[in-house]
C-alpha cells in the first residue's frame, strides 16, 4: 500500500493547523515532522512543542524524523508529546540497537534512517526490530533539493535485505520525490514517501496527493 507523508517543513508555519488539516483532508497517510539541531545537519527546526501542537489538529500518525546528535537523549520528549514512529539515524548515534529498543519501549514504532553516503549494512543488525527505514535521497537539511539517482539502487538494497529478514517494516523515502519520479522509486520497494515542497508547493493538495499515489501505484 502506497502512503505519503506531506512534510511539514514546507507548509505556511504562520497557518501551520490549518496546513496539517489540509493535507489530512487530501488523502495524506501521516504528517512528517523534519527535527533539526543545527549540529547534525546544518539547519534549525522545531522540537516537542510544535509536535504537541501538531497532535492537537489531526488524526493521523505523526512521522517524526529526528536529525539529531543524541537522540536517545531526547525520544522521551517527542514520544511524550505525540510522536507515533520515531526515526533516528544510524549515524547519529552510538548505540543504535539501544535507540531503537527505547523507541519500542515507549510504546512507539522504530525507525532507522540513512543518508545518501551511508551502507545499508549498518541496518543489519537491527533489521529486525524495525517497523521503518527511511532512505535520504538528499542529503539531510533543507527542502526543495533534487533527487539523488543513485538513491533507487540503495532503495533496491534494502527492499532485499527487508524481504529477506522477513521484516514488515515500511520502507520510505525522503528528498526530491514528485510525480515524475516516484514511480521508479516505488517500483524500487519503497512504499511510503515523503513529499514536502510536491505537495505543500501546490496548488490543490488532495489532487497532488492523488496523482503521487496513482504514479506510485503504476
Amino acid at each position: 500500500m502506497i502512503k505519503i507523508s506531506p512534510s511539514i517543513l514546507s507548509a505556511d508555519f504562520a497557518e501551520l493547523g490549518a496546513e496539517v488539516r489540509a493535507v489530512e483532508a487530501g488523502g495524506a497517510d501521516y504528517i512528517h515532522i523534519d527535527v533539526m539541531d543545527g549540529h547534525f545537519v546544518p539547519n534549525i527546526t522545531i522540537g516537542p512543542f510544535i509536535v504537541k501542537a501538531v497532535k492537537a489538529v489531526t488524526e493521523l500518525p505523526l512521522d517524526v524524523h529526528l536529525m539529531i546528535e543524541n537522540p536517545e537523549c531526547y525520544i522521551p520528549e517527542f514520544a511524550a508529546a505525540g510522536a507515533d514512529i520515531i526515526t533516528v539515524h544510524a549515524e547519529s548515534t552510538v548505540h543504535l540497537n539501544a535507540t531503537v529498543a527505547e523507541i519500542k519501549k515507549l510504546g512507539k514504532k522504530a525507525g532507522v534512517s540513512l543518508n545518501p553516503s551511508t551502507p545499508v549494512c549498518l541496518l543489519e543488525e537491527v533489521i529486525g526490530e524495525l517497523d521503518l527505514v527511511l532512505v535520504m535521497s538528499v542529503n539531510p537539511g533543507f527542502s526543495g533539493q533534487s533527487y539523488i539517482q543513485s538513491s533507487t539502487a540503495k532503495v533496491r538494497k534494502v527492499r532485499k535485505m527487508l524481504d529477506e529478514a522477513g521484516s514488515k517494516a515500511e520502507l520510505q523515502v525522503d528528498g526530491g520525490i514528485k510525480i515524475s519520479n516516484i514511480a521508479e522509486v516505488a517500483a524500487a520497494g519503497a512504499d511510503v514517501f515523503v513529499a514536502g515542497s510536491a505537495v505543500y508547493g501546490s496548488d490543490d493538495y488532495k489532487a497532488t496527493i492523488e496523482a503521487l499515489k496513482n504514479a506510485a501505484a503504476k
